[in-house]
């Protein structure tokens, strides 16, 4: 996964106010009306607009009670032809798993590999578990695709009503497909499931042949690969899978423009865990995977709306913050409540001046408090922070 990198600075006009430091930015007319004519997800291009200077919202922060979460992406590339890349032990209750591994051998060739996610029961009674959320996807070297697509099933799953029953010291896949796809050099196994277990567990994520299913190659595989490659968010097992954020003073759009930048690894720390294999601490670098619930207070004071843009504010920092794509849920605006994928008619956005377009808040009554409601998660294969811009516009045409 694209890690978080250093920006040069941008100019920008700067209007001193206390201690904030608020970053003029205006909108044409031409621009205001761009915005008002587009469609959910569209690009919109904001010549000279986007910066990263803009006033940011103050929030605050805390953990949600949630799923015990565990992400392997490290190593991101798995250069074995047989190698266990992760292992971690899980208790009774709800888990989160985030895949994402990629077949890297090239030594003494290039091969197709199998990339499987096992699941063990390590209790004394049977294990029953039952999918909460399940995102399956076939192997690709579009990353881009797989971890937008992915984000949006996952926040719009619904649970699974089947249960599956292990015997004690027996071992499945998490999913059955993973079993059976080829996966060939370079290609991205990438997955999110959230489920529930009555019995203590076991989860490996494995790479072996197309001839081994995954029981067979728990049972001979003994070399677990060493974390902190060169590659990869992380991996391990976190206590942190949720977190609530607010705004704590109330967006108002006589004020301007304003941003909220979450999962920026500065104001917004990574989130520490434990690496299950060496005991060691472990850090996920993006915060992938972690689901942010946001409440935003807003209110006009001059009538007019709020329309809520991203963009890849990271484009200029190497060839692999080329492009964005993300998926996020948001509130009824001008267009109705739900999951979109982030740009919604192609694959990415590159960079400045292109901005995706998310939703478009309009007010109540002049001066009354609203809320805007967002499920936000790091977007997969897209450098970060993704910020998230509100902007006043006119509403009238």
């Amino acid at each position: 996964m694209m890690k978080l990198k250093k920006t040069a600075a941008l100019l920008a006009t700067i209007v001193v106010m206390g201690a904030k430091s608020i970053y003029a930015q205006q909108l044409t007319k031409a621009q205001n009306q761009e915005l008002l004519k587009a469609g959910q997800g569209a690009i919109v291009k904001l010549e000279g607009f986007l910066t990263e200077k803009t006033a940011q919202i103050p929030y605050q922060k805390y953990p949600t009670p949630g799923p015990q979460y565990i992400i392997s992406d490290d190593p991101e590339y798995i250069r074995v032809p047989e190698a266990i890349a992760l292992r971690e032990n899980v208790v009774p209750g709800s888990v989160r798993f985030y895949l994402y591994n990629v077949n890297g051998v090239v030594e003494p060739q290039k091969m197709d590999r199998k990339i499987i996610a096992m699941i063990k029961n390590t209790g004394k009674g049977p294990m029953r578990i039952k999918m909460l959320k399940y995102v399956s996807q076939k192997p690709s070297t579009n990353y881009f695709k797989l971890g937008k697509e992915g984000l949006a099933s996952f926040l719009s799953a619904e649970p699974n009503e089947v249960v599956r029953t292990l015997k004690p010291g027996e071992a499945v896949p998490i999913d059955e497909k993973l079993d059976q796809y080829v996966v060939k050099y370079d290609e991205l196994v990438h997955g999110f499931y959230e489920f529930l277990i009555d019995q203590p567990a076991e989860i490996t994520v494995l790479q072996t042949d197309l001839k081994t299913s995954g029981k067979d190659a728990l049972k001979r595989i003994g070399n677990v690969l060493p974390p902190k490659s060169k590659s990869g968010a992380g991996r391990g097992l976190y206590g942190v899978s949720n977190y609530h954020v607010q705004n704590t003073d109330v967006i108002d759009t006589k004020n301007g423009t304003t941003t909220l930048t979450v999962a920026d690894g500065i104001t917004d720390p990574w989130v520490i865990g434990r690496e299950g294999t060496t005991g060691q601490q472990s850090k996920l670098a993006g915060n992938y995977g972690v689901m942010y619930e946001v409440e935003l207070k807003w209110k006009s004071s001059d009538g007019r709306g709020l329309a809520l843009v991203t963009w890849n504010s990271r484009s200029g920092n190497s060839k692999w913050c080329s492009g964005m794509a993300a998926s996020m849920k948001v509130s009824e605006g001008k267009f109705k409540d739900g999951v979109i994928q982030l740009p919604k008619d192609v694959l990415v956005t590159k960079g400045a001046p292109e901005a995706i377009l998310v939703q478009v808040f309009t007010p109540s009554k002049p001066g009354e408090e609203q809320t805007i409601r967002l499920t936000y998660s790091p977007p997969g294969a897209s450098c970060l922070p993704t910020p998230l811009i509100f902007v006043p516009v006119d509403l009238k045409p």
